[in-house]
C-alpha cells in the first residue's frame, strides 16, 4: 500500500511538472524551479520544457519502480537498489529544506518547506513500503 502510494505521489509530480509546459513561467516559478528554467519559459527558448520532461521523465519511472516493488507490475531490475537509491534521495531532499528552515526560519519561505516534508514523507513511503512489502516480491 505505501509503494502504491509513493508511486501515485511520484506520478502526481510528473503530471504537476508536466502542466508547467501549458500553464507557463508562472508555474515553473510557483514549483520553485531554478530562476535559469523560470527565464527559459519566459523567453520561449527550449531549456525549460526539454528539462521539464527530462524530470517528468523520472518521476515516471520512479512510480513504475514503486509500483514494482509493490508486485503490481512485474519485477524491474535493480530493484532493491532502484528503490533504496530513489527513498535515499527522496528523504534527503525532505531533509533539506527542514533543516535549513531549523537554522535560518526566515530564509525558507513555505512552500519550500511543505515541500521538504512531502519529500521527506514519500522517501518514508518508498523504504517502508519496499521493506514490507520484501518478503512478497522475489529479490
Amino acid at each position: 500500500m505505501f509503494l502504491v502510494l509513493a508511486a501515485i505521489i511520484a506520478v502526481g509530480n510528473a503530471v504537476a511538472h508536466l502542466s508547467c509546459l501549458y500553464l507557463g513561467p508562472e508555474c515553473y516559478a510557483v514549483q520553485l524551479a531554478p530562476t535559469q528554467l523560470v527565464e527559459s519559459a519566459i523567453n520561449g527558448t527550449n531549456l525549460a520544457p526539454i528539462a521539464n520532461i527530462f524530470i517528468s521523465t523520472i518521476f515516471i519511472v520512479w512510480g513504475l519502480y514503486a509500483l514494482s516493488g509493490a508486485g503490481v507490475v512485474r519485477k524491474f531490475p535493480l530493484l532493491k537498489s532502484a528503490i533504496y537509491a530513489i527513498a535515499i534521495v527522496c528523504i534527503i531532499r525532505g531533509i533539506l529544506p527542514l533543516q535549513f528552515w531549523l537554522r535560518h526560519p526566515e530564509k525558507i519561505n513555505d512552500v519550500a518547506f511543505y515541500y521538504g516534508i512531502g519529500w521527506l514523507f514519500t522517501g518514508l513511503l518508498y523504504l517502508f513500503g519496499f521493506r514490507m512489502t520484501r518478503g512478497r516480491v522475489s529479490k
